[in-house]
Formats: C-alpha cells, structure tokens, sequence
C-alpha cells in the first residue's frame, strides 16, 4: 500500500508551520507520525516484524506524550498503540500493557474528552471488552458498551466508532444490531489522511459482515 513520500510529508510539514508556528508544528508532526507508522504497522507487518515494530513505536509515543504531557491526541495514539500491541503479544504478559493503554486514554479524555471525535471513548470502549474480567483483568462489558455508545454519540457517522460497537454486538452474539453497524462503518466518508487505515479498516469490516451475515443464516 501508499506511503507519504518524502515530498509529500514535507509538504504537510511546511503547511503545518506556516499555520501554526514551530511549538505546534512540531506536535502535530510528531502525532501524525505516530498516526501513520501505526497503520503501517498494524496493517501491513505480521508475527515477530510487528511485534518489534510495535515496541518501537511505544518508544516512539512515550517520548511524544513525555515532551507534549497536555496534548489529548498524544494520549490517545499512545493509548491506540499500546492497545494494539497488547492484542498483537496476546497472553497475560499483554495485560501490562492493556492497563498502560487504559491509563493513557484516561489521561486524554480528562484533557479533551471529545478530541479525535471521541476516539479514546471508542479506544477504551473496545479495550473493556477485549480484556478478561476480574480477577485477572479490568474488563467490563457494561462499561465497554457505554464508552462505545458515547463515541457514537460524538461521531456517529464515523468509520472507527461504527465498527468497533459492531464488534462489540457481534462479540455478544446482538447479530442484527452488528451487521447495521458494520454497514453504516463500510459507509463512512473516506478520511484523506488515513488512506492505509481505511483500507485496512474496511478489510475488517468486510471479514465481519461475512460472519455476522453467516450467524444470521444470509
């Protein structure tokens, strides 16, 4: 898949300055990094490559978050990341790294709970669900829905926010409820920015539909 060329991030380098100033150039630089390396990582690397490219790229946000601590996108790549890389490690060696996730998109949603259109409630709605429920872990799958229905509530139309409630109705078997929001997430406006992510969302998306439309005998 496409990668920003050389020319290309230059490009949104300078108009980023030219806009902004140097303090926010630099920020903004640094998050659309973060934003960018984790599509390729998630999308386009697989087993041991991930898994080192993952850590990296942890590296990479702590330090974002550690020289921007008041910027809520920071926190919430930060927390998409080490959320991703929790479910790409898997056992429970992955749980340290679910609650730093946890804790990162707390951070940002006491910052600016409505940046990136909700995505650290969509980002904590589907870590709820994903992780195992006490003793060993802090999953919930009542919290995990209200988080995933508040990020719908601030982007309802939104790619991200649609698949992952439907991903949560297909994980608990709401098979009619899911393939509505599968559908409205294929639907979704195409996001500029994020041409890797998008493709790579609508795979899953695809994938998904295939199953929930199976359960539901189509």
């Amino acid at each position: 898949m496409n990668r920003l060329t050389i020319a290309t991030w230059a490009s949104v380098a300078c108009l980023i300055l030219l806009n902004t100033g140097p303090a926010l150039a630099d920020l903004n630089s640094d998050v659309l990094m973060l934003q960018q390396r984790w599509a390729e990582v998630n999308y386009q690397l697989d087993g041991k490559a991930q898994i080192t490219a993952f850590e990296i790229l942890i590296e990479d946000a702590e330090n974002v978050t550690a020289h921007y601590p008041k910027d809520a996108p920071a926190w919430i790549w930060s927390g998409i990341i080490k959320s991703t890389y929790a479910g790409a490690k898997g056992g429970l060696g992955a749980l340290k790294f679910a609650k730093s996730s946890k804790a990162d998109l707390e951070k940002a949603m006491k910052i600016e709970p409505e940046a990136m259109q909700g995505s650290a409630y969509t980002s904590l709605g589907t870590l709820y669900f994903n992780v195992p429920g006490w003793p060993v872990g802090f999953g919930n799958d009542e919290k995990a829905e209200k988080f995933l229905l508040k990020a719908i509530s601030i982007n309802p139309d939104g790619i991200d926010s649609n698949y992952f409630y439907g991903d949560y109705l297909k994980n608990e078997k709401r098979y009619q409820e899911a393939e509505s929001f599968f559908l409205k997430a294929q639907s979704a406006p195409a996001r500029s920015d994020r041409p890797l992510a998008d493709a790579g969302r609508q795979e899953e998306i695809a994938l998904a539909l295939l199953d929930v439309r199976k359960e539901l005998g189509k």
